[in-house]
């Protein structure tokens, strides 16, 4: 018994460390594109629609990545390829910045970062089961959002020292420790039922669809639906400020932008552990009414703050918003379709309707920012917000209802003990 608790609480660490080493490999240059394209010769404009053209090739892709992670018993595999094509499509515009070039990157990128996400939720559900999933799903973002830290603070360094050259290979250095990370984690140690969300006497239904998943089921919905208009406004706010704020100082840009991305995850780490404490008391709705609060005031701030004096209340609320749903949106989409089988397919589905959001924001802030100016696109991306906390207080009732996670049955420990002794 005391072998296989210890091979169990070694599963769990590895897990965390996957969660910390892919941060960066999935973030790699992303924040700091911008302000590479800006000394480029680019505009605000052509910025956001290659921006948007990745993401547009992720929303189409997570949907199906979801199918097949439920219906695969390899899942370790979805974080490994992935991880490799990401580090690969980063180096692209290294090569070239014609804008096909950077489009083709974006797209890569996008398309197989799609599948790590849903990867990662359906191990954690495989090894700790839907019980332990709050808490261990809070555990891997406080971990994740440590590895942004991390990876953000050396980004900025190295690219402020060396240039964008270092910031890939950082992200390929973090690509192969997720590797090595996954790897530590025995296939034999992941139920594959339980990382659908399958009963253990239950058949699988490969026939399942992500839509009509998400049709069947208001709740998710309901949910799906305001997690798009909140993407919609904040997918462009954080690249759009560190453009506004680097083309004011050309000489620190690298560490603005890296010192935006920091004091939003160390937020979130905080965020992600006070949302897994009250979800376990209180359900999610509340958390996920205040992620969607977060987002209108930020965007005025944004508009009146431009700089460093605007960076920290800028970035604080980013990090409640974001950190509050890291938490929030797996652990919702986890319990309302706990015992389908598709629990993969349908975060898959929500993340499809969140991704039309978040792949039209930055077209659309960075033609608002070019022709109207930062300070009005940062207006109008956080009033659009609106439209998602409306949404979620029309159906309070319904959300209210479905989203209360279940009890705990016993200590985090105890639950660890019992799964890897047997």
């Amino acid at each position: 018994m005391k072998k296989n608790t210890h091979a169990g609480l070694r599963t769990l660490g590895a897990l965390k460390a996957l969660n910390f080493f892919m941060a960066d490999m999935q973030a790699g240059i992303g924040p700091f594109l911008g302000i590479f394209l800006l000394s480029k010769g680019w505009q605000s404009g052509p910025i956001g629609t290659v921006m948007s053209l990745g993401g547009v090739a992720g929303m189409l892709m997570t949907t199906p990545a979801g199918a097949v992670i439920d219906s695969t018993n390899h899942k370790r595999r979805f974080v490994i390829l992935p991880g490799i094509f990401t580090v690969i499509a980063s180096a692209l515009i290294l090569l070239s910045q014609n804008f096909w070039v950077v489009s083709l990157s974006q797209v890569a990128t996008a398309i197989a970062g799609a599948a790590i996400g849903p990867a990662v939720v359906g191990i954690t559900l495989g090894i700790v089961k839907q019980k332990g999933f709050n808490r261990q799903n809070g555990l891997n973002q406080a971990f994740n959002h440590a590895g942004n830290v991390a990876g953000a603070a050396l980004s900025g360094y190295l690219g402020l020292k060396w240039g964008m050259t270092a910031i890939v290979l950082l992200a390929a250095l973090f690509g192969v420790l997720t590797i090595i990370s996954v790897l530590m984690i025995p296939a034999d140690s992941i139920d594959n039922k339980a990382a659908r969300g399958m009963k253990s006497d239950a058949e699988q239904d490969e026939k399942a669809s992500g839509l009509s998943t998400l049709l069947k089921c208001k709740p998710l919905l309901i949910l799906a639906a305001a997690l798009a208009c909140f993407h919609l406004g904040n997918g462009a706010l954080l690249p759009l400020y560190g453009m506004a704020a680097a083309s004011k100082m050309q000489e620190n840009a690298y560490m603005f932008v890296a010192l935006t991305v920091i004091i939003a995850q160390i937020v979130m780490i905080l965020a992600s552990i006070a949302g897994m404490k009250i979800a376990e008391k209180n359900g999610y709705w509340m958390i996920m009414l205040v992620s969607f609060l977060s987002l209108p005031l930020r965007g005025f701030i944004a508009s009146q703050m431009i700089g460093e004096v605007g960076l920290y209340p800028v970035q604080i609320l980013d990090g409640i918003g974001a950190g509050l749903q890291s938490v929030a949106v797996p652990g919702l989409v986890a319990h309302i379709l706990n015992g389908t089988g598709r629990i993969n397919i349908g975060q898959g589905a929500v993340m499809t309707v969140q991704g039309v959001g978040a792949a039209l924001s930055p077209a659309i802030g960075g033609w608002i920012a070019q022709q109207m100016g930062y300070s009005s696109a940062f207006l109008i991306l956080g009033s659009i917000a609106v439209i998602s906390i409306a949404l979620w207080l029309i159906n309070a009732k319904t959300m209210k209802k479905n989203v209360r996670p279940p009890k705990p049955a016993q200590s985090p420990l105890k639950i660890k003990i019992l799964h890897f002794s047997g």
